[in-house]
């Protein structure tokens, strides 16, 4: 029998990776959870209220790691889950079997994301192949993580 006194399933920090936002409080570019999936929102529409109830918003969403289009309506004033969203900057070390080593601004290395299938992800091997020095934006919500953008690096 398990000791209950050793024995410890390992727990998160309980930190959500979403949080709740009135819909009508949403924004055009701003995110929000459509299907499950963390989205940016480029199309929203309000129609007005109806003989039953309220005001409904229409929202169209691209998800942030796929570009897959997702559309979802919403009555205004019920929430909707907003991806919490955090975007990092590291510098491209090497590209080793389709991963990228990368590194932080303390100087640790990490080699556990994969070059993105995307344009993104061509622009990051033609510029490793050009021997460029520039940084790689990660963009991380909901327990995923994505290459999104490159930029050149900034000289101090």
């Amino acid at each position: 029998m398990a000791d209950p006194e050793t024995d410890f399933e390992p727990v998160d920090s309980g930190a959500s990776t979403t949080y709740p936002m009135q819909c009508s409080a949403l924004r055009k570019n701003g995110f929000v959870v459509l299907k499950g999936r963390p989205c940016k929102i480029v199309e929203m529409s309000t129609s007005k209220t109806g003989k039953h109830g309220h005001a409904k918003v229409n929202l169209v969403g691209i998800d942030i790691f796929t570009n897959k289009k997702y559309e979802d309506m919403c009555p205004s004033t019920h929430n909707m889950d907003v991806p919490a969203i955090k975007r990092l900057d590291y510098q491209l070390v090497n590209i080793n079997d389709g991963f990228m080593a990368l590194m932080s601004d303390n100087g640790e290395i990490r080699e556990d994301l994969r070059v993105p299938d995307s344009d993104v992800g061509k622009e990051i091997e033609a510029k490793f192949e050009a021997n460029d020095d520039f940084m790689v934006t990660v963009l991380r919500a909901m327990g995923e993580e994505c290459a999104v953008a490159t930029k050149a690096l900034s000289s101090k």
